[in-house]
Parts: structure tokens; sequence; C-alpha cells
């Protein structure tokens, strides 16, 4: 008698199952253990010694070191360590506003508003999503400097406030075009203007892509360093970004490289978009997924 009669089709087909679903797993383990390295290595070496960071590859210290943790808190660290965190969440903190308040108020005209050309308007919006930042760059900086806006925070969040993240204007628009129509035409039979129906009605129904909005903005903003480079020049406005590059460049006029330090500041930087993630997670997942269904 052969081995597959013993084996009917049905549990031939079990074992293949199992052994396809172990084979992702393992794959999918191997692939998060590769991305994950490099950021716990980071976290690790933070506490080692200035000697062993390069010298042990290890995930485990021989000797923990919390001084490089400590010279931040200190009066006197250059540069100041609250300063680049408070200027960074200020910077995020208006275009995150900016775009929440520009963003759906477009995408609400868009989606729900009857205006001449309206599909027009959304074609031109959503072809500047190809046009890369740097042919505006020029002209940007010329016209803020002229405004007497270089070296503070204003072109890094004036923009916001004028709906120039069309990215976030499309997710919004295809978000409400998920909505029930009836919700909105039952208010304006109540009497209700535009205005009090996307402040009554549309917003409540947007946290999920007003979240998803928050999260992207936060996290494009604290990550910026080209914008940032360019407009702010005085280390009073540094933000973390830029606070990082400063040592970089420190260190290149002949000082000896503080990688501890470095390292260990690196990794607080890391620490409130990872928050911000675990905490709306939930809400992100379902902004990006309900945004999709509408074409």
């Amino acid at each position: 008698m052969s081995i597959d009669e013993h084996n009917p089709p049905a549990v031939r087909s079990t074992v293949w199952s199992l052994g396809h679903r172990l084979f992702l797993h393992v794959l999918l383990i191997v692939g998060a253990v590769a991305m994950l390295y490099p950021l716990l290595w980071m976290v690790v070496s933070s506490l080692k010694p200035e000697s062993q960071i390069f010298t042990d590859i290890g995930l485990w210290p021989k000797e923990f070191v919390f001084e490089n943790w400590a010279q931040w808190f200190r009066q006197g660290a250059t540069p100041p360590f609250g300063r680049l965190f408070l200027n960074s969440f200020l910077v995020a903190a208006g275009a995150i506003t900016g775009n929440l308040i520009s963003c759906s108020m477009a995408a609400y005209a868009f989606a729900r508003l009857g205006f001449k050309f309206r599909r027009f308007w959304f074609t031109a919006m959503m072809m500047t999503i190809m046009l890369p930042s740097q042919v505006t760059l020029v002209p940007q900086y010329v016209l803020f400097h002229r405004l007497g806006w270089v070296n503070t925070f204003l072109p890094l969040i004036a923009p916001k406030f004028l709906a120039v993240d069309a990215f976030f204007v499309f997710l919004m628009v295809q978000f409400i075009r998920g909505l029930p129509v009836e919700l909105s035409e039952a208010a304006r039979v109540d009497g209700c203007r535009p205005s009090e129906v996307y402040w009554h009605i549309m917003l409540p129904l947007m946290t999920p892509a007003l979240v998803t909005t928050t999260i992207f903005t936060f996290m494009w903003t604290w990550d910026d360093f080209l914008g940032q480079l360019i407009y702010l020049n005085d280390p009073d406005t540094y933000t973390v970004p830029l606070g990082l590059r400063s040592l970089v460049d420190i260190s290149g006029e002949g000082g000896p490289t503080t990688w501890g330090p470095l390292l260990a500041m690196t990794t607080l930087s890391v620490v409130p978009a990872f928050v911000l993630f675990l905490v709306f997670q939930r809400y992100l997942i379902e902004g990006i997924a309900t945004t999709g269904l509408k074409g």
C-alpha cells in the first residue's frame, strides 16, 4: 500500500496549510528582527561606554552606563535638550492644527459643496502631489525672506493653514464620500447652513481621518530636516533633527564624537512618534481602510 493511501487528501491539505503558515510566520519573524535590530542596537548602545559602542555589536551591554542619558539633562548642555524638543513640539503642533482645519474644510467643499469648476480645481490640487517639493523651494524661500519670516517657525507652520498638503485633502475627500449623503441633506432641510453641517455633523464623523492626518503630520514634521535646516539658523530655534546634526558638525571640526549622548538623544527623539502611533493605531488603521473604499 502506498504512502498516499494512508494520508487522505484532506490530511495532506491540512499538513501543507500548516507548513505554509509556519513558513510565513518564520519569514515574518526574521524580517521583523532584521528591521528592529538597528533600533535595538541604538537603544542598547546608548547605555554602553564610549569605547564599546562600535566594538561590541551585541544587544546586551557588558557594562551599563547612564552618563550618556544624564548629560542632556544637565544645566548648560549644548544644544539644550529641553529647547530642542519644545521647538519640535511647537512646530508639529502648529502644522497639525493647520492641516486639520484647512484640509478638512477643503475636503468638505470638494466632497459636498457644489461650485463652478470643482472638478478642475480638484484635479489641479491632485496634480500638486506629483510636484517635487524642491521645485517650489526657491520661490517659497524668496517669499518668506521678503516677509521677514526666515529664522522663525512661521514658514514651517503658516502654509499648513492654506491646505498645501493635497494628500490629506484627498484622504478626507475619500472618507467624506463614504459617509451617507442623507445626513447632510437632512441637516440642510432642518435649516443648517453648510458651515453648521461641517462643524456639527462632518467633523465628528471624520474622527478616523482626522487622527490619521494628525499622526502622519506629526511624523513628517517631527522628522523633517530640509525645511527646518533652510529656515532655522539661530541655535535657539533649532529642532531635534537640527540639534542632532549640530553634534555631528561639532565632531567634524576636530573634536571627538560623543556617540553615547548622541545615541541617547536619538533614542528619545523616536519616543514621541512611537507613543503616538501606539495610542492611536486603531484610528489610524480605520482611517486608512475606510478612505480606500471609495474610488
